[in-house]
């Protein structure tokens, strides 16, 4: 059995609950996983694992510092091992721009990126204005009216489509193996 590192960074915690359920999803399917913050532990040691995912939210249209220096730092173990990178936003909460094909931030992370997984994911993330500082807040309910999303401050929803991550999940824990497509 191979051993996987699910390496994620987590502003207000969805992405964390997806990493989550990737991890408890796998683990069901057998596989061993350890599911791990860059924000709580940046030098996690990643030649330890067989199998590397890495999953990260969107913050102000961009993957934050920490996932670009871990991408660099280790990109030669990265293109070795079997890989997979996931992308949360909220964009993915439209149709038309839920795939690693359609999202533009997955778009951007694969032109942008020295490292080239083998399996994306995207994940419409929630949205809870509540949650977030008056900056934040105010950030988002401009960019969700721009992009007719709700702007009452109210808004607590979560788009998180689970079988799309359960089914990212399963190929992750294909990764690697003999016959795996």
């Amino acid at each position: 059995m191979s051993k996987t590192l699910l390496l994620y960074f987590s502003l207000y915690g969805h992405t964390r609950r997806i990493a989550e359920h990737i991890r408890d999803r796998m683990t069901d399917l057998g596989e061993d996983v350890d599911a791990v913050s860059l924000q709580e532990n940046p030098d996690v040691d990643p030649t330890q694992y067989d199998r590397i995912i890495l999953g990260a939210c969107i913050r102000n249209g961009k993957h934050k510092p920490p996932v670009w220096d871990f991408i660099r730092k280790y990109k030669p173990l990265l293109e070795e091992r079997p890989s997979a990178f996931f992308s949360v936003n909220l964009v993915a909460r439209k149709p038309e721009k839920n795939t690693p094909e359609t999202n533009p931030y997955m778009k951007q992370f694969v032109q942008k990126s020295p490292w080239q997984p083998d399996l994306l994911g995207v994940f419409a993330g929630d949205l809870d204005y509540q949650r977030y500082g008056a900056m934040d807040r105010n950030i988002i309910r401009f960019i969700m009216w721009i992009t007719k999303g709700p702007t009452d401050p109210q808004t607590k929803e979560q788009y998180t489509d689970w079988d799309v991550v359960d089914r990212f999940a399963e190929q992750a824990a294909a990764l690697g193996k003999a016959g795996a497509a």
